[in-house]
């Protein structure tokens, strides 16, 4: 793998340069992929952070995740490159925060992305399950997993003309402004990193605040999209989440790093009608269950666990079913392509074969 030169921008779906963080990707079989990706030493947005500079936002690694689908689909899956994506459930769970630390150079990582499930529709393959695992040098730095789908851009503008006219809104949305955040009480220096108004907490004990849609943000808003993206979500989670943990225990500093989310985007998300973040009453040191509402609706749900950068995870039940579920994953595939050959041997007309059922389940798309 080489870690000289970014994979072109088009591919990851990033307008700057600086933002493309994979450098390689090498086709091993036919449902898994090698990425090469070099995460900077600092980051004005993943490093924005009071507390000591030590060890990579798991958030970071994310986004490398997320920037391999992309890879995976248009060079493995020939989807073109004008065809618009969707992301439908996000999940990670960091098994070794040693293995998140910096050092003195950019860090190499290699990420290993595997097919775990291929969704399909009238016209074929229309999305993966990718489940991703990504290690610095020996060590396992994070597990993930991200659905997603595709689609072209004309199917997408009648999806999203039709949300959009169904909330009586304009073809061309107008993020809506308002107050933000203290920095100091997200754990973030830059104003500009926040991503909630200042929280409130309801009646019923809740944590309450508005999503705050930056379109001028160089990160979160790297091109134009004309929604609120998954990313930033999250990030208001995060942020919400935070902040609950600083208002109920004086004595958490603002640095913990999420070790854990799972996370389902529902529909939509518009950026010119009022988005609340709201985290239900939860006590300290668990996990905090957070979701995005709009006009009633539910849009996405999460939960998030956060932890001190110096804490030692052990194993728990989501990585135990990571790595239950990868095993069965490659399991599959092994059976799939012994199939294949048994196939081609006494068919030699035609050695294609179909993917098998029990590799498909059916999805819900947004509304």
């Amino acid at each position: 793998m080489q870690f000289t030169r970014t994979l072109p921008r088009e591919l990851v779906h990033r307008a700057a340069v600086a933002e493309v963080f994979l450098t390689d990707a090498q086709r091993h079989s036919e449902d898994e992929v090698l990425l090469a990706a070099q995460l900077p030493r600092l980051h004005a947005f993943y490093d924005d952070t009071l507390g000591p500079r030590t060890h990579h936002d798991p958030l970071l690694l994310l986004e490398a995740c997320r920037q391999g689908i992309f890879v995976v689909a248009h060079r493995y899956f020939d989807v073109p490159l004008g065809h618009k994506f969707l992301l439908r459930a996000v999940e990670f769970e960091v098994p070794d925060p040693s293995a998140l630390a910096r050092g003195d150079t950019p860090t190499e990582t290699v990420v290993a992305a595997r097919v775990e499930n291929r969704f399909r529709g009238r016209t074929g393959v229309t999305g993966l399950r990718l489940g991703f695992t990504v290690r610095t040098g020996a060590r396992e730095a994070l597990l993930a997993r991200i659905d997603y789908r595709w689609m072209p851009p004309e199917d997408w503008r009648r999806l999203r003309d039709g949300q959009r006219g169904s909330l009586g809104l304009p073809h061309t949305p107008v993020a809506l402004l308002g107050p933000r955040v203290e920095p100091t009480l997200v754990g973030r220096r830059d104003p500009a990193n926040t991503a909630i108004s200042p929280p409130r907490t309801s009646r019923d004990g809740a944590r309450v605040a508005r999503l705050v849609a930056d379109t001028g943000h160089p990160i979160l808003y790297d091109h134009w999209v004309d929604h609120v993206p998954a990313m930033l979500e999250l990030e208001a989670l995060r942020q919400l989440a935070l902040s609950a943990s600083l208002a109920t225990d004086s004595r958490v500093t603002p640095t913990p790093m999420p070790i854990g989310l799972a996370a389902r985007f529902r529909c939509f998300a518009e950026m010119d009608l009022p988005l609340q973040c709201r985290m239900a009453p939860a006590p300290p040191g668990t996990d905090a269950e957070c979701t995005v509402h709009q006009l009633g609706t539910l849009v996405t749900d999460a939960r998030i666990r956060l932890a001190d950068r110096s804490t030692a995870v052990p194993p728990d039940a989501f990585a135990e079913r990571r790595t239950a579920e990868r095993r069965t994953a490659e399991r599959r595939s092994a059976e799939r392509r012994s199939a294949e050959r048994r196939t081609s041997r006494d068919s030699p007309e035609s050695g294609a074969t179909g993917t098998p059922q029990q590799r498909t389940r059916a999805g819900g798309a947004p509304s």
